[in-house]
């Protein structure tokens, strides 16, 4: 295997491909996770590559992956910390620390990056990988400048904080401590309890652990008020609007933050909870249910925001419970507010659950019968085993009607829900940004913004990005770029689907000769390495390794100047925008910098047809040395030169065939005859991945290229320094599209909630058995409204998957906020005027900011007492307009039936502008989104 370069250890003598293959297969599948147990983290594309380079069985092969390189993972490569929300198998695999050492021993790893070592931890309900330890702050409290950084596992215990704290700031054995967590600049809290983990604590990353020491006099340092805030005295003086309240983030928990200010200022929920109806119908029998525990822990929330009593709650407790009874919401990742709320009102219904026993019904086929002979029939199965607040107030009755395409069998069904996900209207565009490198070497890669279809092919990118820039599409040739290699090279006639949205795309134009003539030129993929020397400790001996760097090219050249010789020429124009001169720059800071020489007057062409190596040197040795770029030191530019081309007075040399030696012509000459040995750099064909080099021709002859051609521009590390400007090279230009934000379509609730009673055929992962057929079948499938609940939660599907790609619509969705009409859609007719009551009012909106893998979740409440409309930002509370609340942030939507709304008791606020706490908080104007919100901002201090 050839070793990558960077690497200063030498890798030990690997087995064949299929025997790597076997072993760490084999590793993968015995190794279960047992807590104490250590695994790796490797980035998945060094890993998939691996994996196809073993299938291949040919140690030869371009997919070698060379050095084990994590360095995507890391947010920066000084403290090799960890990017945040990074996922398994989609940016990490993890590893067994056995196939973690043999492929280490067989591959090595790229010089100074840690091995990215974690712990498997036994946590409530599951055992996991502790890919994110917590990262706190100790300090003691008599002196809390002198702050120590600590990991702990989730699983240890706060008396393994205290043991370290007390070794590390040399307490004295046996005195008595006692720990403080410290949330907020304002917030501390006692670790009663040492014996519980810190995943129970509540401790986050971020976190300050305080250990303070009894004084001799027996009283504590902390019982001094100005030190810890005593928070009941704040509790018993402050008095603001019940409900209005914010929620201390823990560490990403915005999107259950979200969630429960939407169900908070649900009336008729917060009041069934604030008059202590639940105590009476805890149901801690439930072997669907939680005890009870989260139908408490939600009540202690609810009081405590309707208590007037505090600026902030911090939910920890719930927090707590819910990571308990739902491992997928356990730890501090981001998640959906739809799914917690989804688990929190199925968690409620059953804690809340007034059937104590449920008895087994067989559910029975419409066969011909009148719907609300049916429709009755289902909802009264549904209520004698799920009877509860949740059932009164969110379930709702929809209809089903599938038929079968073959029998036309048609099977009626009725079933409850607890809320509507509506989809979007589906956008056939995608915008797409791209990055253009133009034939022109002076010219800087240009982003671009495109619009194209979303089931479209790469020919449609091309043709877009052609409307831009005027080059034909048969010029361009479409690459991703990751790593500085190409990690693939797509054809014109595939998918879009397979590019995603984070993926470094560029586009390179190629010469017209390469369209018109075909056969007669070949597209190279240039590579851009770096040698370096480093020491085999196995052999003693001193080897070179390379490390690629910059951005790769594409260039289209004539198969007659494929030699060595010729590709010299063409690669140094190509590159001399991204060259320097050895520093002789004349005080220009920047610009283009290759250094060009002209033999007799006559400039070496750009498309590389001269003969000469450089300044005047023969081609006749390819081995020869040619002028080097340091031959230009202390000689005067050219005032002609162009595009900021450097150009050198001649150097008159020839080459002395036997010696290969640059002999001066004239006297004048000599002082650069010691400067005529050295190239800018060498060429050398390579695989796919820029690891593996290829034979190429001899003595200058051309090389033969049969299938992609990969060559690598090798440079001394010296001359690359005097050389090439790589912060030059990385530079890019937008285009003006990049300033113009696309356009968002804007759709009405109503077309989404037809959507969802539109016909639709099954899919085939979810076929329908027909009775009939005796056979599943993808039968079409109809929903309609039946009935509604008090109150209606309407999810909005802005989250779409496919099988490539995921993506967030982030149309407009125009809701009414007053009067939102189901009448037309509305199946049943009873009632004393023939119709129920089908009227809606918009009482809260769960909005999500941002992009699929991060984000940020806010909400919109009307508050039942005083009908005043609030902006809830985590422990921020902000009032709001209602001519704010429309955006394309809105996520989930909570109506409640007009004939159940009752009037506000207390007046709203007569001007909105001031603040909803006392007059005397701090009142300040609130900023979101980068768009000044014309309100005003409560200080939420956590309590």
């Amino acid at each position: 295997v050839i070793m990558a370069a960077t690497t200063s250890a030498a890798v030990t003598e690997s087995p064949g491909l299929e025997t790597q293959r076997k072993e760490i297969e084999s590793l993968l599948q015995e190794h279960e996770l047992r807590a104490g147990d250590t695994w790796y983290l490797v980035e998945r594309r060094w890993y998939e590559q691996w994996k196809e380079y073993v299938v291949t069985g040919d140690q030869n092969s371009s997919s070698f992956p060379g050095q084990i390189d994590n360095t995507e993972l890391f947010e920066e490569l000084d403290s090799y910390h960890l990017k945040e929300r990074l996922v398994e198998n989609e940016d990490f695999v993890l590893i067994p620390a056995e196939a973690w050492r043999n492929l280490l021993a067989w591959y090595g790893m790229v010089d100074d990056q840690p091995a990215l070592e974690r712990k498997v931890v036994d946590l409530p309900s599951t055992v996991k990988v502790e890919v994110y330890p917590v990262e706190i702050f100790l300090c003691l409290h008599s002196n809390m400048e002198n702050v120590v950084t600590a990991q702990f596992s989730r699983a240890d215990h706060i008396h393994t904080i205290q043991k370290v704290m007390m070794k590390q700031f040399e307490v004295v054995e046996g005195a008595e401590t006692r720990l403080w967590m410290k949330s907020s600049d304002t917030c501390c809290e006692r670790l009663r309890n040492v014996h519980v983990n810190v995943l129970d604590s509540c401790l986050i990353s971020g976190m300050t652990v305080i250990m303070e020491m009894r004084n001799a006099d027996g009283t504590w340092p902390s019982s001094r008020p100005q030190i810890i805030r005593n928070s009941v005295e704040e509790q018993e003086s402050y008095r603001g609007q019940p409900g209005v309240c914010g929620l201390t983030n823990l560490g990403n928990t915005c999107f259950m933050n979200s969630a429960l200010q939407c169900l908070s200022n649900t009336p008729p929920l917060t009041e069934y909870f604030l008059r202590s109806a639940y105590l009476e119908e805890l149901n801690f029998t439930n072997p669907l249910g939680m005890k009870g525990e989260i139908a408490e822990a939600y009540a202690d929330v609810t009081k405590q925001m309707w208590s007037e009593r505090h600026y902030s709650v911090v939910p920890r407790l719930f927090k707590t419970k819910v990571g308990h009874f739902a491992s997928q919401f356990l730890g501090y990742q981001q998640h959906d507010s739809q799914e917690l709320l989804s688990f929190l009102l199925d968690g409620l219904h059953e804690d809340l659950n007034r059937v104590k026993n449920k008895e087994y019904i067989e559910l029975r086929d419409a066969d011909g019968r009148p719907d609300q002979e049916v429709a009755e029939e289902a909802w009264h199965n549904h209520r004698r085993r799920n009877n509860s607040v949740i059932v009164d107030t969110f379930h709702g009755l929809f209809k089903s009607t599938l038929v079968c395409p073959e029998c036309r069998k048609v099977s009626v069904t009725f079933d409850p829900f607890c809320y509507l996900s509506v989809p979007l209207p589906f956008s056939k565009d995608r915008v797409m940004e791209v990055f253009f490198v133009s034939l022109d070497p002076v010219a800087k890669p240009v982003q671009h913004r495109l619009v194209v279809p979303k089931a479209g092919k790469v020919f449609d990118l091309c043709s877009a990005l052609s409307e831009m820039t005027n080059v034909s599409v048969n010029q361009m040739v479409v690459a991703d770029v990751f790593n500085h290699r190409f990690y693939k090279i797509y054809h014109a006639d595939e998918s879009l689907s397979c590019i995603l949205d984070r993926d470094d795309i560029f586009v390179y134009e190629l010469s017209s000769r390469s369209v018109e003539e075909e056969g007669d030129e070949v597209v190279l993929a240039l590579y851009l390495r770096e040698r370096s020397q480093y020491r085999d400790s196995g052999s003693g001996s001193s080897s070179c390794g390379t490390s690629l760097f910059g951005h790769p090219l594409l260039m289209a050249v004539p198969r007659v100047q494929c030699s060595r010789n010729a590709l010299y020429h063409l690669f140094l124009q190509r590159l001399r925008d991204d060259c320097c001169d050895g520093g002789q720059w004349d005080g220009q800071a920047d610009g283009p910098a290759v250094t060009q020489t002209q033999e007799s007057g006559k400039q070496v062409q750009a498309e590389g047809t001269s003969s000469e190596v450089r300044a005047g040197c023969s081609t006749e040795d390819s081995a020869s040395a040619s002028c080097s770029a340091e031959a230009s030191a202390g000689v005067p530019t050219n005032s002609q030169q162009g595009a900021g081309l450097q150009q050198q007075q001649p150097c008159e040399t020839e080459v002395e065939e036997e010696k290969g030696e640059c002999l001066p012509q004239t006297n004048e000459r000599k002082g650069y005859q010691a400067r005529c040995r050295k190239l800018l750099f060498s060429i050398q064909a390579v695989n796919s991945n820029g690891t593996t080099e290829r034979g190429m021709g001899e003595d200058g002859s051309a090389f033969s290229f049969s299938s992609q051609p990969y060559v690598a521009i090798d440079w001394d590390p010296d001359m690359k320094k005097k050389c090439y400007n790589e912060n030059e090279a990385e530079k890019y230009v937008k285009h003006q599209s990049m300033e113009v934000p696309h356009q968002q379509t804007t759709v009405q609730l109503q077309e989404c909630i037809e959507l969802f009673t539109t016909v639709e055929i099954l899919e085939e992962e979810n076929p329908w058995y027909c009775p009939i057929c005796k056979k599943h079948q993808l039968a079409t499938k109809k929903l309609d409204l039946w009935s509604l609940p008090e109150v209606l939660i309407i999810h909005l599907k802005r989250f779409s998957y496919t099988k490539y790609s995921r993506e967030k619509l982030d149309i407009i969705v125009d809701f009414p906020l007053r009067h939102l009409d189901f009448s037309g859609c509305l199946l049943r007719k009873t009632g004393t005027n023939g119709e129920p009551p089908s009227r809606y009012d918009l009482i809260a909106v769960s909005n999500h900011y941002g992009g699929l893998r991060d984000g940020h979740y806010t909400s919109y409440a009307r508050n039942k007492d005083n009908g005043q409309w609030y902006y809830f930002d985590d422990n921020k509370v902000t009032y709001a307009r209602e001519e704010q609340i429309v955006t394309n942030a809105a996520y989930l939507l909570f109506y409640h039936r007009q004939d159940k709304i009752r009037q506000p008791t207390l007046l709203p606020p007569s001007d909105s502008s001031s603040s909803p706490a006392q007059p005397a908080n701090d009142v300040t104007s609130h900023k979101h989104d980068g768009m000044e919100r014309a309100t005003s901002c409560v200080n939420m201090e956590t309590d």
